[in-house]
């Protein structure tokens, strides 16, 4: 099972761009104790960092400092069992390049560090194998591996002290506030002099168009809706919005409006080149 990637990076950032997305908890945690040793001042010693004292130590410098290379591969074993838990007799270090290339493993607990030529930027990568590790089967990764703690509806609603109840309670003391304001006829009767086909103007904005759908949308909210094509690209969609299609229109020329905002008339397309008298 994959453990844990100690990587020697010459980088003033908080993590390896590279491992942002992919960090188990361990992982993270090697990586605040890092953190805190960057911000202790005995770290920002001169032989760390000849160039500034004020600097802080680079990732490469701090582990460096820990793992010299004449120091044994059992030796390097014993200072990451004391980072990740493993156990130096349960684990098995691989040496990665710093373009995530294997290049071999750390097999000859007796050979120094130094015989398998690690450069700055390189990653010791650990696997945990011990099979009653926490980390076996991906415990720490893996959360559908995690029991999921689940009550029925009829227990639940027994319970007391839950936000439903208390949702209940302040419903009962002021109802106004949790009714829906908005009925599913909400603007229904300024629809009557609106239909599909009808030039119009829409605000703000005095966008002209033409009217492609009059009707409920529900994945927008309760009441009637407008759908707009645009003549010009000033929309948001081609007609289709969260995955339901209402109208069809060309890319960014289809937008849904309430009615208010919709004025049907004598609205031509507008010439582009047409310039306004001066």
């Amino acid at each position: 099972m994959e453990l844990i990637s100690v990587v020697l990076w010459s980088l003033h950032c908080a993590l390896p761009p590279s491992h942002n997305q992919h960090l188990n908890l361990q992982e993270i945690f090697i990586w605040r104790r890092v953190c805190k040793l960057r911000a202790m001042p005995q770290y920002c010693s001169e032989s760390l960092t000849p160039t500034s004292k004020a600097s802080p130590p680079t990732f490469a410098s701090l582990f460096r400092n820990q793992f010299v290379e004449k120091m044994s591969v059992e030796a390097v074993k014993e200072k990451l069992w004391k980072k990740c838990g493993t156990s130096v007799n349960s684990m098995r270090l691989e040496l990665y390049d710093d373009c995530k290339n294997k290049l071999c493993d750390l097999s000859d607990d007796s050979r120094p560090l130094g015989f398998y030529s690690p450069l700055d930027g390189f990653r010791i990568h650990i696997i945990d194998l011990d099979p009653s590790s926490v980390t076996s089967g991906g415990w720490l990764e893996d959360t559908s591996l995690v029991e999921k703690y689940s009550i029925s509806e009829d227990e639940y609603n027994k319970r007391s002290g839950t936000f439903r109840k208390f949702k209940e309670q302040m419903a009962s003391q002021n109802p106004s506030a949790f009714r829906n304001k908005m009925s599913d006829d909400y603007m229904e009767d300024l629809c009557a002099n609106i239909k599909v086909g009808d030039r119009c103007e829409v605000d703000p904005g005095e966008k002209r168009g033409v009217v492609k759908y009059v009707g409920r949308a529900e994945a927008l909210g309760p009441g009637f809706w407008i759908g707009i094509q645009y003549d010009e690209p000033l929309g948001k969609h081609d007609g289709m919005v969260k995955g339901t299609r209402y109208f069809q229109s060309p890319p960014l020329c289809g937008a849904m409006v309430r009615p208010d905002k919709v004025k049907v008339g004598d609205y031509p397309e507008r010439d582009p080149f047409e310039e306004d008298e001066i």
